[in-house]
């Protein structure tokens, strides 16, 4: 009999079986869709092209992730930057990078010369940051205010605010600030900008999002099996047990499951397991390709200011552009041509070479359900791994990871399930690493 059967192959899914082949424990995958990675894949468009659904970047904080890369032997695929540049429309450019200072001091000369603040603004920003750091682990209704109340307590400008603090924790947290539970934004801030000198650094894949996870990266672990297009249509409980999966009209049986399915599906899938999840809802994130008949920028990246599009990121040699819009949701209704116009007439205010080129092709990819919305007192509703049918465990970035939705949530999610499943086969293990303190 298989030891475990892990339903979902979402970065939660993956995290937990490459953590579980790694004990010798045998496991089977079981994915619907003909590739892995959940949100964070991509796929080929008619013409060949292969494209990511959005770009998805992580931070050196992001510990279990980068584990998680290594243990698939691809955390080479990711290139680091240690410089994050703010431009404003009309192209001018400001660079946030460490310096001698030690952390949380690292920033200081880069922040005093960011052009695209005022001397009022930084003085405000700066006072959040000693606030942060005075007020972490001490403060206790940060699970329930949001962000933009606490900015405002601490009186931070309204340029601060819109294009410091929304600039960088949208981004993050894929949530406005009025609907961010302040404690998230604390997290980003003091783990990504003060904890340490390099944890900020932006890591950014350097292939296809789906080539991190594809059969090469498995295959050492011929203990763990890989089933795509094989959907998981009936979870059978039997006496406070999962006895077996329908997929394909076939029954699969395991000593242990996972479940790494999506917080609205979980309900149908599984009702047994009497997971509430009405308290969860979706924040959307939007994706704009664009195909240029010639460079249009040598930067690699750059977060852009005052407009919807909030980053851009150079796929090809400047001809290929990747514009990201978090937090989207008056882009859902929108008609993709519209999307892809407000983009590119955007875009060509910060690149000035874009003004001449010609768009030759582009695309929209509109993930109405990215993440979950991180609103304030949704904590009490995330659940934990363990549930009430004994061989059942939960992972997925919505339960109690310790994160916002992000990959790195995602995998502390997988491998705190992996945990309790390696205990219950009597392969105890530890897989989940300590976060920067």
């Amino acid at each position: 009999m298989t030891d475990v059967i892990v339903i979902g192959g979402g970065l939660a899914g993956l995290a937990a079986a490459v953590a579980l082949g790694s004990t010798g424990a045998t496991v089977e995958l079981f994915e619907s869709r003909p590739f892995l990675g959940g949100r964070a894949t991509s796929y080929s468009l008619p013409d060949s092209e292969v494209i990511d659904n959005c770009q998805h970047v992580l931070l050196r904080c992001c510990v279990n992730l980068l584990d998680f890369y290594r243990r698939l032997a691809v955390d080479d695929k990711i290139q680091f930057f240690a410089e994050i540049p703010f431009m404003e429309p009309g192209g001018r450019v400001s660079v946030f990078r460490r310096g001698w200072l030690p952390a949380p001091l690292h920033f200081t000369e880069s922040f005093l010369r960011l052009p695209f603040l005022n001397l009022r603004d930084k003085i405000a920003i700066a006072r959040a940051f000693l606030a942060i750091l005075a007020e972490h682990g001490k403060r206790k209704d940060l699970e329930d205010i949001s962000m933009l109340d606490w900015l405002r307590e601490k009186g931070q400008t309204p340029n601060a605010i819109g294009r410091f603090w929304r600039q960088v924790l949208v981004s993050a947290i894929n949530e406005e600030l009025d609907r961010m539970a302040a404690s998230h934004g604390f997290q980003v801030v003091r783990l990504g900008f003060l904890a340490t000198s390099d944890s900020y650094e932006m890591g950014v894949p350097n292939v296809p999002l789906g080539d991190l996870y594809g059969s090469q990266a498995w295959s050492g672990m011929p203990n763990v099996k890989l089933r795509l297009r094989s959907a998981v249509e009936k979870v059978e409980v039997t006496g406070g047990r999962v006895g077996s999966i329908i997929s394909g009209g076939e029954s699969y049986t395991a000593k242990q499951f996972i479940s790494a399915v999506p917080f609205e599906r979980l309900g149908k899938l599984i009702p047994e397991a009497e997971i509430d999840t009405t308290a969860f809802a979706h924040s959307s994130i939007t994706g704009v390709h664009v195909w240029f008949d010639r460079p249009v920028t040598e930067m690699a990246n750059a977060t852009l200011l005052d407009r919807n599009i909030q980053w851009f990121f150079n796929k090809d040699g400047g001809r290929y552009i990747q514009l990201v819009i978090s937090a989207s949701r008056n882009l859902l209704e929108m008609p993709r041509q519209q999307v892809i116009d407000l983009a590119v007439k955007e875009l060509r205010e910060f690149l000035p070479l874009a003004r001449e080129a010609q768009v030759l092709k582009a695309h929209v990819v509109k993930e109405a359900r990215a993440t979950f919305s991180a609103v304030p007192g949704l904590h009490r509703h995330r659940p934990e791994s363990t549930t009430r049918l004994e061989n059942l465990w939960l992972a997925g970035d919505w339960t109690q990871s310790g994160w916002p939705a992000t990959m790195e949530g995602a995998v502390r999610s997988g491998y705190k399930a992996a945990e309790f499943t390696a205990a219950a086969l009597d392969r105890p293990a530890r897989f989940l690493i300590p976060g920067i303190k």
